[in-house]
Order: C-alpha cells, then structure tokens, then sequence
C-alpha cells in the first residue's frame, strides 16, 4: 500500500495502557484505515481486533494470547478496546508479532506492549526497524523527506524463517517473505472448532510499490530483489491455507466476508485464498519489473 506521510513526527513518552498512546502519523489514507469497527470472531480461537483498513488479529489460548500486528499509532486504543470488548484482557496478550515494520502496522506497537508488558517479535530487519522507530535505506517505502518517526520497541525478540513461537498450547509460525519490506513475514497457525481445524494465514503485502527511485531491479545502491520478492510470492501461494488475513483486509474483502456469513455458509474459508492472493501480486510485480527494465 503506498505510504505518504507529510509531518516529521515527534514520539510521546507513555507508559501504562495504549489509551495513553502516541503521536498520530498524519498521511493521505490515515482516517479511513483507522475507522473503527467491531471486533469478530474469524474461526476457533481467531478474532480480528483491527480497524477498518489495517489488520490486527488476536490468537487467543488458556496461557496467554498472541497479538498480530499493531496498526498506527493512533489504532492502538482502538485495538484494545476492541480486545475488551472481546472480554480478554490486555495484561494476558503474552506475544506481539510484526509483519513489517511500515508505521501503519507497526506503529501502535510500543504503546500496546506497554499496555501488556508482551515480549515482541519480529524479522532481523523488522526487528531493526522496530528499535529505531523510522525504515532503513534498504527499504522500497523509504522515505527521505519527511523521515518518519513512531515509538521505539527497545527491546525485540529476532525470529527466523520457519521458527514456531509458542505461548502455551498456541503458536505462530513465522515464513519470511521479504520484498515489500526486506524484513516482511507471513504469520500462519491453527484454528479449531470442535475437531475441525483450519490453517489461519496472516500474509504480509506482497505489494511492489517503492517510493522514489527505488528499483527492484537495482538502482545502484540497492541490489536487485525481483528474484527474492518473486520467490517469496511463490512462497505465499504454496502455503496450506484455509483461510487469508492479509495485513490490509481489504486485499481479500476480509471484512465484507464476514458479514456474508451464514450458518450454512463462510466466504472467509478458501483454500484457494492464498494462490489467488500470490497471483495478482505476481501480476504487479512482472508489470513493474518490465517497466523498470524499459519493456
């Protein structure tokens, strides 16, 4: 999703609950991502806790739970209500994981650690980003000009590709999927009802939108990344996926669907999801690797 910000931002200091949380991002789709609305159960134990344009999903366990993705700054309160209304409770969100690191997924993440005392992860580069508050020069989204700030993580816990983390009897597995941002991450784990399970994927954007004179293929002071980015499309497509959560739920009209549903029918399962998802993302990318190519 294309990012333009248009103020340098200064980090509030809170501590205590996200409702004491940071300073907005101010950017040309902020309002309407950051409506919000109610909370819903998507299958077993997975609930969509975000707002209307950034995904956020709790994965709840008799341990803990595990919270994905933190939206904006300005969604943190608006994720925890929603985690409330659920009837849970902050202090036992035990894991907050990243997709990427953009401030409209992970900027609301400082303050809902703060607000759950959770142990945070992320990619090596995610994690990075994370403890600086801005995106690295290796980003596609980099912005020069205004470089923007959220609230720093201090401390972020590095995950690798395939690596399972647990919270009691639930976990998540992280699959990297660098190309949107060199740190970006799939999330995928079980969901059950009864002795039906389904395996639940939270994908990171697959989208080839760079800011600038950003290349995919090389600009001279970024390597070519189509062959990764590519790659990690290829990833996505081929991952057992029952149902998508993609970290804009718009993507999949995740929440349309689930208005839809019926109790003899659930347009949110879809085994096909995931491929379908991959192949319009292919589809941008070949369209921009041509143009970048002079095709």
């Amino acid at each position: 999703m294309k990012m333009v910000a248009k103020l340098v931002l200064v980090v509030a200091a809170a501590t205590g609950s996200a409702q004491a949380h940071d300073v907005p991002v101010n950017c040309e789709d902020c309002a309407d991502w950051n409506k919000p609305i109610k909370p819903f159960n998507v299958y077993g134990n997975t609930w969509y806790v975000g707002v209307d344009g950034l995904s956020s999903v709790l994965l709840t366990g008799p341990k803990g739970h595990i919270l994905l993705d933190g939206g904006l700054p300005q969604s943190a309160p608006l994720i925890e209500a929603n985690i409330k209304a659920l009837g849970f409770r902050m202090k036992d969100v035990k894991l907050i994981v990243n997709s990427h690191a953009h401030w409209d997924h992970a900027g609301g993440i400082a303050a809902l650690q703060r607000a759950s005392g959770a142990v945070v992860a992320a990619s090596r580069s995610g994690a990075l980003a994370l403890q600086s508050g801005t995106n690295g020069l290796d980003d596609p989204q980099y912005q020069a000009d205004p470089v923007v700030h959220v609230a720093k993580v201090a401390k972020v816990k590095v995950v690798r590709d395939g690596e399972i983390l647990k919270v009691g009897p639930i976990s998540v597995t992280a699959h990297m999927t660098p190309g949107h941002t060199p740190g970006s991450t799939t999330w995928i784990w079980a969901s059950c009802e009864g002795q039906r399970c389904l395996d639940v994927v939270f994908a990171d954007s697959l989208n080839s939108y760079a800011s600038g004179d950003f290349k995919f293929t090389g600009n001279g002071n970024t390597p070519d990344i189509s062959a990764s980015f590519a790659a990690s499309i290829a990833k996505v497509a081929e991952l057992k996926c029952d149902i998508i959560i993609p970290v804009h739920p718009g993507f999949t009209d995740v929440i349309e669907k689930a208005a839809a549903r019926t109790p003899d029918s659930n347009p949110l399962i879809d085994s096909n999801g995931c491929r379908a998802y991959a192949a319009e993302a292919s589809e941008r990318l070949t369209k921009r690797l041509v143009q970048e190519r002079g095709g």
